[in-house]
């Protein structure tokens, strides 16, 4: 069985679904010719039975024709007309039966078996009986039995018999046509499934070519036709779809990949000039002064830093967006991560004043990104906030506020502050790569939330992030409600 199956497997599949109909019409037409000639047949035995149970003899002629013995237990048959006196109407006979399964034709030429149901009938075992049987030719016969109850004295049964020609011969022309029929009925499913399964898998081509092509050029900007809306079309929307992903996808990466040479060459550019600077003055004996070298230490240390961050950044930014890749989602205080994360900015910000209200609130998430998040944008609010400024840190129902009283952001840079390497042109001169809030928005949205970045009332900035969560800690293993 497995060979078969194998080699099914392995023809193309326009062989395979057209052999598939072939195969199911040539079921449905056996199912149906079997069907059809076992109805004729019941039809036909039915109608011979009736011509049958309709042609018996009178009385009389049954008493004319044979002789009676009423003695030695029950009446026999002891002569037979002679076959020249007996017509040959349809081949048909007309016999008569004893109970000791004596028999004396008295219609037709042939004699038919007689059998125990014939004899039972004689003996008012049972009424009547229909069986089939041979002849003394050979042939089959239909035989029907009855009582011969104008005499009941003589205890006897008469049996008319047809040939079953009758119905042999017409169910041998109806299985011919039925072949004929069913076998033209095959080959033309045959046919038709081959086209069918050209014309339906003519799409499919179109697709595939566009994959090959797709494969072989790397064109994503390759699309195909999509006509009606049943499966082939779905499937090309989808390929569609995907090039268009895949192609958004690569103008990112390049995006990404031009913005990061862009922002690492200013600090490469800087950190050489005074890493040669200082090269140069080992080289020549020439002495930097004291405050000179200092100053290019610390902007070598500051670059240096720069680019530890921005290299971090990158790193962040380059994990999978579907789902937490480190595996280490878990149930986790929000209250908690936001209250470390203000510890970490007030190091950072000592100018600064901090007012925080934090009430419980527990997330599923990732806890060091969620507290990097947090920490991106305290720093910005850091960056922003003038020295002596209030940072307004609130966590209430899910939902975390911090709110500066910066500048404020134009209202017409709001749409691209969570763009990557975006930098309004009025903080190009502070230190930062422009990645931060971007991490905040893709952390965000891996935890189920959203973050928001608008103006707020009196002037400044306020950043808000939504949590999907609960103010009561979950029974263990189980998500936030």
């Amino acid at each position: 069985m497995t060979g078969p199956v194998r080699r099914f497997r392995g023809l193309p599949l326009r062989s395979r679904l057209a052999l598939l109909v072939a195969v199911a019409v040539a079921v449905a037409v056996a199912a149906a010719a079997v069907t059809c000639w076992f109805v004729v047949r019941n039809a036909l035995m039915d109608s011979l039975d009736g011509a049958l149970s309709g042609n018996r003899p009178k009385p009389s002629d049954v008493i004319e024709r044979i002789d009676i013995d009423a003695t030695g237990g029950g009446a026999r048959c002891l002569r037979e007309i002679p076959n020249r006196d007996n017509p040959d109407l349809y081949q048909q006979t007309i016999q008569v039966v004893a109970p000791n399964s004596t028999s004396c034709v008295i219609l037709g030429r042939q004699s038919v078996e007689v059998s125990d149901s014939d004899t039972a009938v004689a003996g008012r075992e049972t009424e009547d009986t229909y069986h089939d049987a041979t002849a003394s030719n050979g042939e089959k016969y239909r035989v029907f039995t009855y009582q011969f109850k104008e005499y009941p004295e003589l205890r006897l049964a008469v049996s008319v018999a047809r040939p079953l020609s009758e119905v042999d011969d017409t169910l041998g022309d109806l299985v011919l046509l039925l072949t004929l029929v069913g076998g033209a009925g095959i080959l033309g499913a045959g046919v038709a499934g081959l086209w069918v399964a050209r014309t339906g898998l003519r799409p499919v081509d179109r697709l595939t070519e566009a994959v090959e092509h797709v494969a072989r050029t790397e064109d994503l900007d390759l699309r195909i036709p999509v006509d009606g809306d049943d499966e082939i079309a779905r499937l090309s929307a989808s390929f569609n779809s995907m090039t268009a992903s895949l192609a958004t996808s690569r103008d990112l990466q390049q995006q990404l990949i031009a913005d990061a040479g862009h922002e690492l060459r200013t600090p490469l550019t800087s950190l050489r000039t005074n890493i040669e600077l200082l090269a140069r003055s080992e080289e020549t004996g020439r002495a930097i002064p004291p405050d000179d070298r200092r100053a290019l230490l610390a902007s070598v240390k500051a670059q240096m830093t720069e680019l530890a961050s921005l290299i971090g950044d990158l790193q962040e930014l380059s994990r999978p967006d579907a789902g937490h890749a480190s595996g280490k989602v878990q149930v986790i205080a929000w209250h908690d991560v936001v209250d470390a994360a203000l510890e970490r900015a007030r190091l950072r910000g000592p100018e600064l004043r901090f007012e925080a209200d934090l009430a419980p609130w527990f997330v599923r998430g990732e806890p060091a990104a969620l507290e990097r998040a947090v920490v991106n944008i305290f720093d910005n609010a850091v960056k922003f906030g003038p020295a002596g400024s209030v940072i307004e840190v609130a966590l209430k129902d899910g939902e975390l506020t911090v709110r500066d009283h910066g500048p404020g952001i134009p209202a017409e840079e709001l749409p691209h502050v969570f763009d990557r390497f975006w930098r309004s042109p009025s903080a190009r001169s502070l230190p930062g790569s422009g990645l931060g809030l971007s991490i905040v928005d893709r952390t965000v949205r891996q935890s189920g939330g959203e973050v928001t970045l608008g103006p707020a009332d009196g002037g400044g900035t306020v950043a808000t992030v939504r949590l999907p969560g609960a103010a009561t800690p979950p029974p263990s293993g189980l998500p936030p409600s």
